[in-house]
């Protein structure tokens, strides 16, 4: 039996890793409700005849119904973000979200899901299941990514909105960089260099010309794209206080923070080249199936729900991980705990339908 100092050692465990989810999701629920803000705004701007502009901002500004799909009166949008390029899997989706937009009460709920979902009928994990269907046909990935968690959650998912990460370097840069506070110094011995990862480093056992060193000092630093991307990447340092996933966490909130006080500055909202820049590069980062009308009533939806914004993960008690085996081609993954999708689909129904949830 367990003493009070080994339950209180496991209880910690728990509620931190607890802490950590919750954050990452609530940062990623931040990332969302700010590239579809910004989007939708700068998509004003862009060159186009007078009939087509004055429809996107009267879809912005009255929000008609008929302009965009929902069922009960909700919009069920998909959300997943890639690595992108210059990383060993960029078109696999670490970040697996499922939204509902109520366009009656003005609320948006967020649900992570699991990226090590084991899909039986395509014998991969949920977060290759955009890449698979890519590699079928081009634009396959949102299509089969939205069918397969409409089979998981028993939501119906009427648009997808794929988030390419590597872009917010670009945004940075043209941004004129960013002002990020340091918590503390750290070092990162390890950090894996873009484009070596399959480098034989001439015979080097240790691989060590696949890795570069990256320091940064407590304090307020100014910071361009690149230096940005390796702040809120680095995870291997051997401080034991910035070298876990909590830092990282708390390390891409203060950049997503640094870019949007940036980007909502006079000193961009006043700059027409920067304002246009910025509608280009964030057309970049995003893949999705909504047009630019159905953009522009979630981008106001959006801004109506800043104070009625709820972030979850799904539960994983209503997961179980097996262990490794030829079943699931020696993967670590999770497979449902009642053998199929029942008791998943009865939680997202309860938390997408109950207005007090």
């Amino acid at each position: 039996m367990l003493d009070s100092k080994e339950l209180g050692k496991i209880k910690r465990k728990i509620l931190s890793r607890h802490y950590v989810l919750v954050r990452a999701v609530l940062a990623s629920a931040l990332i969302l409700l700010f590239l579809l803000v910004i989007w939708g705004i700068l998509g004003f701007l862009k060159k186009t005849v007078v009939g087509k502009y004055t429809g996107i901002a009267r879809s912005f500004i009255v929000t008609p119904k008929n302009q965009i799909f929902a069922i009960d009166g909700k919009t069920n949008i998909l959300v997943l973000g890639k690595a992108g390029e210059g990383n060993i899997a960029p078109d696999l989706t670490d970040t697996i979200m499922l939204a509902s937009v109520d366009h009656e009460n003005g609320t948006i709920k967020l649900v992570s899901l699991p990226r090590d979902i084991w899909i039986e009928d395509l014998r991969a994990k949920l977060n290759s299941v955009y890449y698979w269907g890519e590699e079928k046909k081009e634009g396959g990935g949102i299509v089969l990514a939205k069918s397969v968690v409409e089979e998981i959650t028993g939501i119906p998912v009427h648009y997808a909105v794929v988030v390419d990460f590597s872009g917010f370097s670009e945004i940075i840069n043209t941004l004129g960089g960013i002002e990020v506070n340091v918590d503390r110094s750290f070092t990162d011995e390890d950090y894996p260099i873009p484009g070596k990862e399959a480098d034989e480093c001439e015979g080097d056992p240790d691989f060590l010309c696949r890795y570069e060193t990256i320091h940064f000092d407590a304090g307020t630093q100014m910071m361009d794209g690149a230096t940005a991307l390796k702040f809120v990447r680095s995870r291997n340092s051997k401080d034991p206080e910035e070298g876990t996933d909590l830092a990282r966490s708390v390390r891409q909130q203060r950049v997503l923070a640094s870019i949007k006080n940036k980007a909502l500055s006079s000193e961009t909202l006043f700059s027409f080249s920067k304002l246009k820049s910025l509608q280009g590069e964030v057309d970049n980062m995003i893949e999705t199936d909504l047009d630019e009308r159905g953009l522009a009533i979630l981008a106001r939806r959006a801004l109506e729900a800043k104070d009625n914004f709820l972030a979850m993960s799904m539960p994983e008690e209503l997961l179980i991980n097996p262990p490794l085996s030829h079943k699931y081609d020696n993967l670590y993954v999770f497979v449902p705990r009642s053998e199929n999708w029942d008791e998943i689909r009865s939680w997202f129904e309860d938390v997408f339908a109950n207005i007090n949830y």
